[in-house]
């Protein structure tokens, strides 16, 4: 088989080569000179709205990870990896099923950020009622009282005293570029405590099981093969994904 492949494959290549020169153009012969045009900017205006679109499209790409960093998902992701570590099943559920309950709980808890945004911003610039600069700062100022409620002070005064941005910027006016990584740091550390709780019944059950198996002499059965189904029993029994999705919406409140 991969010899008669490697046959097809020759001739093919064979094919072409012949094919280029048999069809090659002669080289004395002149080539006219077209003036090609794909868009059709004749102007210097046309230009630049060309190369502001291939920005826009550019930051297009980006714009899911600032997103993804400015909204509740941070916390909602980083809990749901602390909790399969801490019951020990290493890809169940898999990070295609965390990741979709993560995204439909963030767009659950920033529906009210949205509606805001549509209402004070995307309606008014799309009717032409206010200009495209007014639009970002109305639209920013709901994402920001968002992040803003969610971020520690300390956090938020670490970037504004590095930035020295001096008195004039507070709480209210601080640009997006010292709310953001104010609130991730602050998102990271509220979900590193949420992972902690989430550690001490699992915690319990190891140790129990471990201290059971050695009193026993059984030094080669792992103890984590053992504990397992009690801790998903554990899980199931207090019903944990309720318990968990309920404590992270409320977390937002």
């Amino acid at each position: 088989m991969v010899f008669f492949l490697g046959i097809f494959t020759f001739a093919i290549f064979g094919a072409i080569l012949i094919g280029s020169k048999v069809y090659a153009a002669p080289t004395n012969v002149p080539i006219p000179r077209v003036n090609l045009s794909i868009d059709n900017s004749g102007t210097p205006q046309n230009y630049v709205d060309n190369i502001k679109l291939l920005i826009v499209l550019t930051i297009l790409t980006l714009l899911p990870s600032f997103i993804v960093m400015m909204t509740s998902f941070v916390r909602i992701i980083v809990v749901f990896g602390f909790l399969r570590n801490a019951i020990g099943t290493q890809q169940s559920p898999p990070n295609q099923v965390f990741i979709g309950l993560a995204l439909f709980l963030t767009l659950f808890i920033m529906t009210p950020v949205y509606n805001e945004v549509n209402t004070k911003a995307i309606q008014p610039f799309l009717q032409n009622k206010i200009t495209q600069n007014v639009a970002i700062e109305e639209g920013a100022k709901p994402l920001r009282k968002f992040m803003l409620n969610q971020t520690r002070q300390k956090d938020l005064k670490l970037f504004m005293e590095v930035a020295k941005v001096g008195d004039k910027i507070t709480k209210d006016n601080a640009p997006l570029y010292i709310v953001v990584p104010s609130f991730i740091i602050s998102e990271l550390k509220t979900a590193f405590q949420i992972g902690f709780l989430l550690y001490i019944p699992f915690l319990i059950i190891d140790l129990v099981v471990a201290s059971i198996l050695m009193s026993m002499g059984m030094f080669m059965l792992p103890p984590v093969m053992v504990s397992l189904p009690f801790k998903l029993l554990l899980f199931v029994m207090v019903d944990g994904w309720y318990l968990l999705v309920k404590s992270l919406i409320l977390s937002f409140k």
